[in-house]
């Protein structure tokens, strides 16, 4: 299935991170704070070689004249170039090399950060940010901040596996980009990195807060623990977040990602799949000739010819399929659906007869429940699972049908939550849908 399905790309490039901002660093008088008891401590050689750089930063500042752009950034860096020798960056490796307590280098860090930024030097970026993580001196409240700048840099870089420790301390600190990115460009890093692993608990994490909080989660989240489970090839798991983004988000196009990838997964039996597309068309998800096509494939013209009649027409009148993709099908089931409609009468005598035999009772429960006569399907699918030998799994599975087609959400959930076996992923979908609809 292809990946567009699922996640949509967003736009990860941040522009700028979290701006041109900056704090201002200490002023000049750096070494006489230090000297008067001030709480910051700055080494006499740091404040020799910083003391330039911080003037030119102010006048490089100037130079952006609150717009920053391509063009005034590269004024900005001409500025510093020419204050500082001709090479801004040689002085700001000059000032790191001397840089030796805490201060120093977080001071140094935010002000090379800016220098990073405006000459678009994304290595000298990171290593201002790590110097500034590394002195231990970032403000509590900027602790998120840095990390994201510091993760976002990296991803740019498309260094994935550095990207992420940082972007998940960024998440960790409670941090959340003003584009609410973050969780989405983790978890994309982890996938780019090869961790499918933390990318799917990062986001059952999401999940299960939100659970627990008594609050759906959140598309995004389940789009990507999703995406994470099919590219895993996971089908419990798949199952799970499909019906999950389904019922709390349901829509044409969530139902049709959640079925096809289950129908993709599950390589189901043609009569699961038959239930399968059931749903697809009960939640108007079916898209385009091979939904269709396989769902007659499915319910077979000769064997369900009422049900198969009504696709047929579907599939015409949305365009879906033309008349020649079915030949003289559909006159043949036309035909057929007229013999087979007289004979319902009595297939339902013969069901309703106490001593009705297991065949005759499932075979009375497909047929009206081909023909959407799904209180009739109810009664017979329901005196079939008392007989020995009974398939229960799929008699179970459209007996959790005809009641979700009448609305009985609640006993349909209930019905559907005994499914096991090939029918299973299936059922799961199916009481996600009653969930959706009670």
């Amino acid at each position: 299935m292809a990946r567009k399905f699922l996640i949509s790309r967003v736009a990860l490039a941040v522009a700028l991170s979290s701006g041109l901002a900056v704090s201002v660093a200490p002023t000049a008088a750096v070494a006489a704070k230090k000297d008067k008891g001030g709480s910051a401590d700055y080494s006499k050689e740091f404040v020799a070689e910083f003391i330039p750089i911080q003037e030119a930063d102010k006048k490089a500042r100037a130079a952006l004249n609150g717009t920053p752009n391509d063009e005034t950034m590269a004024a900005a860096v001409a500025v510093m170039n020419a204050e500082l020798g001709g090479n801004a960056k040689a002085a700001y490796e000059k000032a790191a090399s001397v840089a030796t307590t805490p201060d120093d280098k977080n001071v140094l860090g935010d002000f090379m950060r800016f220098f990073a930024i405006i000459s678009k030097d994304n290595d000298l970026k990171i290593k201002a940010l790590k110097m500034r993580l590394d002195s231990g001196k970032v403000a509590a409240d900027q602790i998120g901040p840095v990390n994201y700048d510091l993760g976002v840099t990296y991803y740019q870089q498309k260094d994935f596996a550095s990207a992420a420790p940082y972007l998940k301390a960024a998440k960790d600190a409670g941090y959340q980009d003003p584009n609410n990115q973050l969780d989405l460009l983790l978890a994309d890093t982890y996938k780019r990195s090869g961790n499918s692993e933390a990318a799917l608990a990062m986001v059952k994490e999401d999940i299960a807060a939100a659970q627990a909080a008594g609050r759906a989660p959140s598309e995004s989240s389940l789009r990507s623990a999703l995406q994470s489970a099919y590219d895993a090839k996971d089908l419990a798991a798949s199952t799970e977040y499909a019906a999950m983004l389904a019922q709390n988000y349901p829509s044409p196009d969530t139902w049709y990602i959640s079925s096809s990838i289950v129908r993709q997964l599950a390589s189901l039996p043609k009569q699961q799949n038959l239930d399968l597309m059931r749903l697809m068309y009960e939640t108007q998800a079916m898209k385009d000739k091979r939904d269709y096509l396989e769902y007659l494939e499915n319910a077979d013209p000769r064997g369900y010819p009422g049900e198969a009649l009504k696709i047929m027409n579907q599939g015409l009148a949305k365009g879906a399929l033309a008349s020649a993709d079915l030949g003289t099908e559909k006159a043949d089931t036309e035909a057929r659906v007229k013999s087979d409609k007289a004979s319902l009468p009595s297939q339902e005598a013969d069901a309703a007869k106490p001593g009705a035999t297991l065949a005759t009772l499932t075979n009375a429960g497909d047929v009206f429940l081909s023909y959407d006569e799904n209180a009739k399907a109810e009664t017979f699918y329901a005196r079939a699972l008392e007989k020995p030998g009974v398939d229960a799994n799929t008699v179970a599975l459209r007996l959790g049908i005809a009641q979700a087609r009448q609305g009985k959400f609640a006993e349909a959930e209930a019905t559907l939550a005994k499914v096991g076996g090939a029918s299973k992923p299936v059922a799961e979908l199916w009481s996600a849908y009653a969930a959706s609809k009670s």
